[in-house]
């Protein structure tokens, strides 16, 4: 058999392959940014020539969306400048003086008749109009004599972008290609499609806006988008369609998640809210000092007081259980959940919207559909609480399991350890101070959710800062706020304990 040899391509070939077009100019202009550690100045004629589009068909979007956005601006201001209407806002405001001061002058000529007292008022009327009318006509000569200026400017600016794109395409396209030799799924660009989807791009938004900005009202369908009022109104029905057979058809599967976690928060607030107060304390401080430190067990006595003294400790009680409702079913649900996401991509890849979804939506918007399901009260608001500080625990324990080093999972496995073994002896331990963020980020989140809870029926510190910002009593609204405060650093503290991140 004859050996065959493997044919590693040259740095020319690269380029080459990277480039597509005019190959011998790039390995030139490559090799001299190479050379040197800081900026090397090269120019780029074609860059610099047709703007985004270049950098449209070298598939270097994020450069290609910035520049036409100032180049548009430029071109828009250099139209404007020379063939925009310009005035039409002062025009129009002067022909609405015109109109006020005839139907003024008409009242006039009655009230000389009939009315000769109100002849000074109106007098005075029209004299004030005539001015007003008199300044939105000065108005227009001074942005009539201000057109040029506005063209030159325009024609500065697209000249000056013109050379910055220039200048940075060669090293843009140089640290393009060097993300290309190691990550050969990226793509290069210079085909027919990017040629015809940049030259689209920049056509498109170029010239609708130079048209809006330019001329104003030549194209009434870019005044307002073209939609109907029916359309919302037959959405919002077909919404409400589905939550009224959702409500119906689930009402025993919400029955039993409202049973569910109205036995945790009354367990909770058995122990918190009837245990007597210095037992609480004493386990608190005792609990804190094990985790972080004697420090740390003073502060927390102290802020146990500070709620006990101003009349909170009922409120905070209440507070830390429901609190303690949502975080323990959260970090429940969540850690399994991160754990088996871990080593399955395509499962992660499939419920991760749904989580970006659960954090980014604003608390008041996904309220509403709770509301419907479980109605107003704590059992809603431990659930809108899991669903905001939810998901926290879940990404970091995914992020700490697969951040584990595959040679020490590798060294476990050649030794006979098994998939459990290896979960618990190995993967776990060395993403403990990931899965510890999460639980903290968990907390520290459903705590920032109390304030939106007690609107919704959910007692606490929360409905103190609500009652404050209501009527406005900012020394009821700044101590209840330092009580939650104070909450939220003992949870960090005994959460987190000496490994606080």
């Amino acid at each position: 058999m004859e050996n065959k040899q493997i044919h590693n391509p040259t740095r020319s070939e690269l380029i080459t392959d990277f480039v597509k077009s005019n190959p011998e100019y790039y390995i030139k202009e490559f090799q001299k940014i190479g050379s040197k550690p800081s900026f090397s100045f090269s120019f780029n004629l074609y860059a610099g020539i047709l703007g985004p589009i270049w950098f449209g068909m070298r598939n270097i979007w994020n450069w290609a969306l910035a520049f036409l956005i100032i180049e548009t601006f430029s071109v828009v201001q250099i139209i404007r400048g020379l063939f925009g209407n310009i005035t039409k806002e002062a025009v129009e405001k002067i022909k609405q003086v015109e109109s006020t001061i005839a139907f003024r002058n008409k009242q006039l000529e009655a009230a000389i008749t009939n009315n000769p007292d109100k002849v000074e008022v109106y007098k005075r009327n029209i004299k004030s109009l005539e001015d007003a009318m008199q300044g939105y006509i000065d108005e227009v000569a001074r942005i009539e004599a201000s057109a040029i200026w506005i063209t030159i400017f325009g024609i500065g600016l697209l000249i000056a972008i013109k050379i910055v794109q220039g200048i940075l395409a060669n090293s843009i396209l140089e640290k393009r290609y060097s993300e290309w030799l190691s990550d050969k799924t990226l793509r290069p660009g210079m085909q027919v499609k990017n040629f015809v989807s940049s030259t689209m791009f920049a056509a498109v938004i170029m010239f609708f806006s130079v048209v809006h900005y330019s001329f104003p009202g030549v194209i009434t369908l870019m005044d307002d988008f073209p939609t109907h009022p029916d359309i919302r109104l037959t959405s919002i029905k077909w919404v409400e369609t589905i939550f009224d057979y959702a409500v119906l058809k689930g009402d025993a599967l919400f029955t039993a998640i409202t049973i569910g976690i109205r036995s945790v928060l009354d367990f909770l607030e058995l122990l918190f809210v009837k245990t007597p107060w210095i037992v609480i304390i004493t386990t608190i401080v005792t609990l804190t000092g094990l985790a972080a430190g004697p420090r740390a067990a003073i502060y927390s006595a102290g802020f146990l007081c500070y709620m006990g003294f101003l009349g909170f400790w009922v409120k905070a009680m209440t507070t830390l259980a429901l609190l303690g409702t949502a975080a323990v079913l959260s970090i429940v649900i969540g850690i399994p959940l991160g754990i088996f996401c871990a080593r399955r991509q395509r499962f992660y890849s499939m419920i991760r919207p749904i989580m970006d979804f659960m954090q980014t939506m604003p608390a008041f918007v996904f309220m509403i559909p709770v509301i419907a399901f479980f109605g107003t009260g704590k059992v809603a608001a431990v659930i809108i609480t899991m669903i905001f500080g939810g998901t926290p625990v879940v990404r970091l324990t995914v992020l700490g399991l697969r951040g584990v080093p595959e040679t020490i999972r590798e060294a476990a496995i050649a030794y006979g350890a098994s998939k459990w073994y290896l979960l618990r002896k190995v993967d776990l331990p060395l993403a403990t101070p990931s899965i510890l963020a999460g639980v903290n980020q968990t907390v520290m989140l459903s705590l920032a959710m109390v304030v939106v809870a007690s609107l919704i029926g959910a007692k606490g510190l929360g409905q103190d800062v609500l009652e404050a910002l209501q009527y406005a009593n900012v020394g009821q609204g700044i101590l209840a706020g330092v009580a939650i405060l104070f909450v939220a650093l003992i949870l960090d503290r005994v959460v987190q304990g000496r490994k606080r991140v």
